[in-house]
């Protein structure tokens, strides 16, 4: 292998006799490479390799291990081929992925890389690239995790709580877990059905100052409306803003690049791919392949959440409501 820090090795093996958790390191900057290392052992990870981007084009005749993380903030079409052949590669031998970008090439790596479920960080320093190793090994289970002391155990554990909090509240909306849902229903209980006027839009203003209170009354009632619709819970941010985002393009006959929508989600945008991602899984979003330019890929809602948003926005508009 070219530039290979670490060679491929027998496995290592912690006190309980089992395999340890395998990880190899991919990324042009040294000092990353190295402080990856550094962290991964810390956590128990046996590092069996290291390289250049270069080094993982050359990779496909040895094993990938458990983990890979790659390091990619700029990405040409050579290097879009690679992503793309690791993604397949990963999705066939279950090796998790952690591929962290640029803004720039966001879209770019994002809609090369959609068969294995990767973590997508964009310039994440290096206590996410911490927190996203820990995702991954407390997604493999207690038997992986029986590997760490019982203090990092529970460090790693409290490190993925408000991952596992989003996760389950968007696992929630799926099919037989909400009230009303019934065998292969829809995903969402879209309650009584409302006859929309042809032509209604629905009216949003924001007030330069603070309203009156009793506007502030109303317009808490009208958001009260949404759990006819929707699952309560899945209003946190950034859910809503993205919902509102793609309403908007919908109706204007724009496409969102997932970079966009990180963007008017308002969040970093790590947050926002892991949202992105659990919303798709949650059939509320479609990923939207773009046929005349591979690299890229948008989002769009799918036909259930334009039908529930649209029944939405017609009954604030039949009750006088002003959209928030």
């Amino acid at each position: 292998m070219r530039g290979t820090d670490v060679s491929h090795g027998d496995f290592a093996y912690g006190e309980t006799g089992q395999a340890r958790t395998r990880l190899s390191i991919y990324a042009d900057r040294p000092n990353l490479r190295a402080g990856v290392r550094e962290d991964a052992v810390a956590a128990g990870l046996e590092v069996t390799a290291t390289g250049s981007l270069e080094d993982l084009a050359f990779e496909d005749v040895r094993p990938l291990g458990d983990i890979v993380l790659v390091d990619c903030p700029q990405v040409d079409a050579r290097g879009t081929a690679m992503l793309a052949r690791l993604d397949q590669t990963a999705r066939r031998s279950g090796t998790r992925l952690i591929v962290s970008t640029s803004v720039e090439a966001l879209d770019c790596v994002f809609s090369c890389m959609d068969q294995s479920d990767p973590i997508l960080l964009v310039d994440p320093d290096r206590a996410e690239r911490v927190l996203a190793l820990g995702r991954v090994m407390a997604s493999f289970g207690q038997t992986r995790l029986r590997e760490l002391s019982e203090d990092d155990r529970l460090m790693l554990l409290r490190l993925t709580e408000q991952v596992g909090q989003i996760a389950g509240q968007i696992q929630r909306l799926g099919p037989g877990s909400g009230a009303g849902a019934v065998g292969n229903g829809p995903v969402f209980d879209f309650g009584q059905r409302v006859e929309t006027k042809p032509g209604a839009a629905a009216k949003a203003d924001t007030p330069p100052e603070l309203p009156p209170a009793a506007l502030v009354r109303r317009i808490l009632r009208q958001r009260q409306q949404r759990g006819r619709f929707f699952e309560g819970d899945l209003f946190a941010d950034p859910a809503w803003d993205m919902l509102l985002d793609l309403t908007a393009s919908q109706g204007e006959g724009k496409r969102v690049s997932v970079t966009s929508l990180c963007i008017a989600s308002g969040v970093p945008p790590t947050t926002a791919l892991r949202w992105i991602g659990q919303m798709v899984e949650a059939g509320l979003f479609v990923r939207v392949c773009d046929d005349s330019d591979r690299r890229r890929a948008f989002i769009a809602l799918s036909p259930s959440t334009q039908d529930a948003m649209a029944r939405y926005f017609a009954q604030l508009e039949l009750s006088g409501a002003m959209p928030l």
